[in-house]
């Protein structure tokens, strides 16, 4: 027994002796010396010249949060000095990354079940240099060995990076991005909800978000976040300079100082305020579970000339608009093929016009799609004119279309981005409680439903309320087909004339309406283009108003004022019935039917409109009812451009009354075809004014009685309107 216990303490005397030699080597050990073979195992495994010029030391320590035995277990601490990853051959610049200095502690026991345990990682002023040719060749992209296809048996857990002061730069060829960006610590912590307060005072002013009710809504959204970063603070600033696209890139903010890639609970802070262009972007929130981004939760600013020009930032088809600004909640779920973005609650101003909804922004599938609801309660329709390549110059230059409208022509030649119509779909709804043209001249609502689908856009349906009416209507661009391909459809019924027109006091004992229908086809990529290419069909029917030349100036039809001006001055003259009948031949409009009939005289309009020279060849041909407006009886021409139309009066002779009344009796179909709209449920309120006239017309293409005692008798057909 005495001599088993005596080897019993030599084994354990020697085991202890080893562990002490053990320890004591371990301690010594000059980690220099495996520098040359960590150098080439990390160079193998990256694809890229790796090396640790520095010192390689490492400090054993006992893990304070460790209990029990474990508490006795010493951890290492690695530091690195000097580390150097180099770019591949190609690259401007040698160095893909510099750190002066990499720390690490390591937790000794989970090696034991291949488990790699690093708590935290500090990075020591990394310089990183980042690059990317016009081929797509990327210095961030490594060519890791391929393995033999099984998973490896060991797996890292990083627990947070911490760092300190930093550079980075970027020179990306095919985006045509260069940036510079420095990190530096700053000298006293900024709380997460005081910067959430700085940033918030400092942006509103531009969106014009202050009333109450969005700040309501906007610090209900935010709530969430300040919740999950109550115990957070920025503690360090950044700033980034450079170019995109041509467009100087300038801005800063301020990020925290420990990113925790593995605990969710604990949000990284992220601020920023930066200006591309004259697009502002700004934003304040946090970052949770980094390694999945699956929690980037922001209040988020946009603001700037044109909501187009975001399309090169964010890769969002938007399109162009006067100057803008937007504040709302962000969340994003980033993934490698399916990633969420969600713009919540947003309100702002596009030009003088209130916006407000929300949006979601998915990128899987074939292509990415937006989709959601917007609503404005007020909707100034000078905001809508970028939508279709309208604007001056000026307001052009300014939101970045460089298309010089032609100073001879009136319909817009922008073309439409319908490359950018391919790059994702689209399914969004929009309703303006309210539409404003200006003070003469409000309409009442608009609400849309907007669909693109691989390069097809409809608005379908895209309706107004105007006037105590309706315009339902449907537009379908194919932007897919070269030239683009459009056609639509557009139908107006019961627009109460003293309602469209509420400021022009004769108008407002008018009884009748406005009905007419729309149906035309065309291709081309700009307004322009489409009108000097349509086919189609136009009618119109107005019966029991009035016109005068301020009245057209109202409505903006230039032509149509200076041929009133002409007949009657600056008088306003009440209208038993106008009716037109237009087809459409490649752009070329003709009349089929256009007459006026007043009480003093009938008035009856030929000749085309030909959109794609923009060119009048009309003739204006009056017949009075008696002998009191002797004026009315000389016919005028309308020629020229729709820029500058040319009127005067025809150098005929005066028209005998005959002749008038038989110039009448050819518009027989197109009267007949009228009818159609004449609305059969007012037939007490003035709808038999325009039913007589047409069927009048309609019928004198057999015989002329009821015209020559229209011309004779100046009363006749609103007598006959009141029996019919």
């Amino acid at each position: 027994m005495k001599r088993s216990r005596k080897v019993f303490n030599w084994i354990a005397g020697i085991f202890l002796a080893l562990i002490v030699v053990l320890v004591i080597l371990i301690a010594t050990f000059d980690w220099n010396r495996v520098k040359p073979f960590i150098n080439d195992k990390v160079s193998q495994a990256i694809g890229r010249p790796f090396a640790i010029q520095g010192d390689l030391s490492v400090d054993w320590r006992r893990e304070p949060t460790e209990d029990g035995w474990r508490a006795w277990v010493p951890w290492p601490e690695f530091t690195a000095k000097d580390i150097r990853v180099g770019n591949p051959a190609w690259a401007n610049q040698p160095q893909f990354a510099q750190l002066e200095a990499l720390r690490f502690r390591l937790s000794p026991l989970p090696l034991i079940a291949h488990q790699i345990d690093v708590p935290s990682l500090h990075l020591v002023h990394p310089v990183i240099n980042l690059q990317r040719d016009k081929q797509g060749r990327a210095t961030w992209d490594f060519n890791l060995p391929q393995g033999d296809g099984q998973p490896s048996t060991w797996n890292l857990q990083l627990g947070s990076i911490g760092f300190d002061s930093g550079q980075a730069s970027l020179d990306d060829a095919a985006n045509k991005l260069k940036l510079q960006l420095t990190v530096t610590p700053m000298q006293q912590a900024i709380p997460y909800d005081q910067l959430v307060a700085q940033q918030s005072a400092t942006t509103s002013k531009e969106t014009g978000t202050g009333s109450k009710e969005i700040k309501k809504n906007g610090d209900a959204a935010d709530s969430q976040t300040a919740a999950a970063a109550s115990k957070t603070s920025y503690q360090f600033a950044w700033k980034v300079d450079g170019s995109y696209q041509g467009a100087p890139i300038r801005g800063d903010g301020k990020i925290g100082a420990v990113l925790a890639l593995q605990q969710s609970n604990l949000p990284f802070p992220v601020q920023a305020d930066v200006h591309v262009g004259d697009s502002h972007i700004a934003l304040v929130g946090t970052l949770t579970d980094p390694v999945h981004l699956a929690a980037l939760d922001l209040k988020l600013w946009f603001s700037g000339s044109s909501l187009a020009k975001l399309y090169a930032i964010t890769g969002v088809t938007l399109p162009n608009t006067p100057p803008y600004a937007t504040e709302g909640h962000l969340k994003a779920e980033l993934h490698r093929n399916n990633s969420r973005f969600s713009y919540e609650d947003f309100r702002g101003h596009i030009g003088g016009t209130d916006t407000g909804g929300s949006l979601l922004y998915i990128t899987g599938g074939v292509r990415p799609k937006l989709s959601g609801h917007l609503s404005s309660q007020q909707l100034r329709f000078v905001d809508l004119a970028p939508l279709i390549g309208g604007g001056s110059d000026e307001e052009k230059k300014q939101r970045g279309d460089k298309t010089v409208q032609p100073a001879d022509k009136l319909l817009p030649v922008e073309p439409f981005s319908t490359d950018r119509w391919k790059a994702m779909d689209a399914d969004v709804t929009f309703n303006a409680v309210r539409i404003v043209q200006d003070a003469k001249l409000p309409i009442s609502t608009l609400n849309t439903h907007l669909i693109m689908d691989d390069g097809v856009l409809q608005l379908a349906p895209l309706n107004f309320g105007l006037a105590g009416g309706t315009v339902e209507s449907t537009i379908r661009l194919n932007g897919s087909k070269t030239p683009m391909q459009g056609a639509m459809k557009i139908g107006a019924r019961h627009l109460k004339l003293k309602q469209l027109f509420p400021t022009t006091g004769t108008m407002q004992s008018a009884l009748g309406e406005i009905n007419g229908d729309i149906n035309i086809t065309a291709t081309g990529n700009s307004v322009a283009a489409l009108l000097g290419s349509s086919n189609g069909e136009m009618k119109l029917l107005m019966n029991d108003g009035a016109i005068s030349k301020t009245l057209l100036e109202t409505a903006g039809l230039n032509v149509g004022n200076i041929i009133i001006g002409k007949l009657f001055g600056d008088s306003t003259v009440p209208i038993n019935c106008a009716a037109t009948d237009m087809t459409a031949k490649n752009g070329l409009f003709t009349m089929n039917l256009f007459v006026f009939d007043t009480n003093n005289a009938v008035i009856k309009v030929d000749g085309t409109i030909d959109f794609a020279s923009e060119k009048l060849d009309l003739s204006v041909k009056p017949q009075t009812k008696g002998l009191r407006i002797f004026s009315l009886r000389t016919p005028l021409y309308a020629q020229g451009t729709l820029k500058k139309p040319d009127v005067g009066v025809e150098k005929l002779p005066l028209i005998e009354r005959g002749a008038g009344a038989v110039a009448l009796g050819v518009v027989a179909a197109p009267a007949a075809a009228l009818l159609a709209l004449v609305s059969p449920m007012h037939s007490d309120d003035g709808a038999n004014t325009c039913r007589t006239v047409l069927e009048q017309l309609r019928d004198s293409g057999k015989s002329m009685p009821a015209t020559e005692a229209a011309i004779k008798n100046p009363g006749s057909l609103k007598a006959n309107t009141k029996t019919h």
